[in-house]
C-alpha cells in the first residue's frame, strides 16, 4: 500500500527508485507534459513540487534552503590544437580595414546551467549510494546508512546527509548490495529458506517435535538393559558426523600417500584441509550438516584442480564405495571433446562462484532484478568498483556545454522554474 502510494499512477511524481511503476510513470511523462497554466507563481511551485520528489525527496526543505547555492558549477573547455597553434593575435588583425574573416563559425552547444540546482544534493552520502548502484532506491540507500553498513573512508557512518568532500571513498557491505540489487524471492522460496535457516540454527521442525515422544519412550526403555548400553546410545548422535568425516579425511590421506604428479600447492590445500577435518572431529557432535556439505565441497574442488581422484584402500568399505562414480566421472571426461571439457569447467567454475544458497534472502544463483537496464548509469563524478561494493566521489558535479553531470528526467525549463522559486526565498 505504501508503495502505491508513493509510485501512484494519477498526478504522478518521479522517484529516485528502480520500482516498476516509476519506470511506468517516467516512460509517460514525455506524452503527458505538465499543464503549466496559471499564474508565475503557480508555474514556480509546480516545478518545484515535480522536481523536488525526484531530487532529494528525502530531504526537509530547511535542510534543502541550507544547501541551495544561487552559483552553479560549470566549465568551458578550451581547445588546445588552436591554442597552440596562435596565440589569438589573428583575431584582431585587420580589424576596421574591411577585411572579414570568412572562418566557419563553430557552433558550441548551450551550458545546461539550471540543471545544476540540486547539484549539492549529490555530495549526499545516501544520493552517492543510489547513484553507485548500491541501493534500488534513495530510501533503501538511507537505510543501509542508518544500520550501520556503509563505511567511509574506513569508518563507519551513519549519517545519511553526511557532505562528501572530493576523494572519499565509501563502502557497503556485499551481501546488502546483492539483496538491494538481486532478484526476490517468491512465496515458496522464502518459506523454504525461512525453514531452512531454523534447522540451522536448531530449532526442531513440527515434523521433529511430533517424533520427539516416540524417541522419548525408546530412551525410557533403554535404561533396562544394562549399563553398558548406555555408552552407545550417548555417541548415536555423532556416530554419522563422524563417519563421514572419518571417510572424508581418509580420501585426503590417500591423495596425500599417492605420488602423483601435482604441485606443492595442492599439497598444501589438503594438509589444510585434513587439519580442517580433524578440527571437525574434535567438535563432535556439534558439527552440522551444513559444515559436512562445506568440506565435501572443498574436497571436490581441491581433486578437480588436481586433475586425479583418490585412489581407494582394500580394507576401507567407506573409499571403496566412492571409487566407482568417480572412475565413471573420468570416463565422462574422456568422452568429452576439448571445447566440451572447457564448457563444463566454466559451467562447474559458475556453479561455485555463483551458487545455490536457499539461507539468503535473495534469489539464487544471483541475477540482477527486473527493469534494472533503464537506471543502470553512473555518473561521472564517481568511480565505481562493483566487485568490492565501493566508490570514490572524484569532484563535484559541473555543467558543461550540451551536457550536465547532474541526471535529472526533467527538461530545463522546468529546472529554470524551480530555480527562480529558490531564488525568490533567498
Amino acid at each position: 500500500m505504501r508503495a502505491k502510494l508513493l509510485h501512484r499512477l494519477k498526478r504522478t511524481k518521479i522517484r529516485q527508485s528502480w520500482n516498476k511503476y516509476n519506470l511506468y510513470n517516467l516512460s509517460q511523462l514525455p506524452r503527458n507534459p505538465v499543464d503549466y497554466s496559471g499564474t508565475f507563481f503557480q508555474q514556480k511551485w509546480k516545478s518545484k513540487s515535480l522536481t523536488r520528489a525526484y531530487h532529494g525527496e528525502q530531504i526537509k526543505e530547511k535542510q534543502w534552503h541550507r544547501l541551495f547555492r544561487p552559483r552553479l558549477a560549470a566549465v568551458v573547455p578550451m581547445d588546445h590544437v588552436p591554442l597552440a597553434r596562435s596565440d589569438g593575435s589573428e583575431h584582431g588583425a585587420g580589424r576596421g580595414s574591411g577585411v572579414q574573416s570568412r572562418r566557419p563559425k563553430k557552433l558550441v552547444p548551450q551550458t545546461p546551467y539550471m540543471h545544476m540546482l540540486y547539484a549539492p544534493a549529490e555530495r549526499r552520502l545516501d544520493t552517492a549510494i543510489f547513484r553507485a548502484l548500491f541501493a534500488s532506491s534513495i530510501r533503501q540507500a538511507r537505510q543501509f546508512v542508518v544500520h550501520g553498513s556503509v563505511k567511509v573512508n574506513g569508518k563507519k557512518m551513519i549519517y545519511p546527509g553526511y557532505l562528501l568532500n572530493p576523494g572519499d571513498m565509501f563502502q557497503v557491505e556485499p551481501e546488502r548490495v546483492l539483496y538491494a540489487t538481486g532478484a526476490r524471492k517468491d512465496r515458496y522460496d522464502r518459506h523454504a529458506g525461512r525453514r531452512l535457516r531454523r534447522q540451522i540454527e536448531g530449532k526442531t521442525s513440527p515434523s521433529e517435535e511430533a517424533e520427539s515422544p516416540l524417541e522419548e519412550k525408546q530412551d525410557e526403555e533403554a535404561p533396562s538393559e544394562s549399563t553398558k548400553s548406555d555408552q552407545p546410545a550417548e555417541e548415536k548422535p555423532i556416530t554419522k558426523p563422524k563417519v563421514q568425516l572419518s571417510t572424508l579425511l581418509g580420501r585426503a590421506r590417500a591423495v596425500l600417500a599417492s605420488k602423483g604428479d601435482f604441485s606443492a600447492k595442492r599439497k598444501q590445500d589438503l594438509r589444510s584441509f585434513t587439519r580442517d577435518v580433524r578440527t571437525a572431529l574434535s567438535r563432535g557432535s556439534k558439527v552440522t550438516t551444513t559444515d559436512l556439505a562445506s568440506l565435501d565441497g572443498q574436497l571436490s574442488e581441491i581433486l578437480t584442480k588436481i586433475g586425479e581422484n583418490a585412489p581407494s584402500k582394500e580394507n576401507s568399505p567407506a573409499t571403496a564405495a566412492t571409487e566407482t562414480p568417480l572412475s565413471e566421472e573420468e570416463e565422462v571426461m574422456q568422452s568429452l571433446s576439448a571445447s566440451d571439457r572447457r564448457a563444463l569447467q566454466l559451467a562447474l567454475q559458475e556453479a561455485r562462484d555463483n551458487p545455490i544458497d536457499p539461507t539468503k534472502p535473495y534469489a539464487t544463483p544471483w541475477r540482477p532484478r527486473p527493469f534494472m537496464s533503464p537506471f543502470a548509469f553512473i555518473p561521472r563524478f564517481l568511480e565505481v568498483h562493483q566487485s568490492i561494493c565501493s566508490a570514490v566521489y572524484l569532484r563535484h558535479p559541473v555543467a558543461r556545454p550540451g551536457a550536465s553531470e547532474v541526471p535529472s528526467p526533467f527538461s530545463r525549463g522546468e529546472h529554470q522554474l524551480a530555480f527562480n522559486w529558490y531564488l525568490r526565498r533567498r
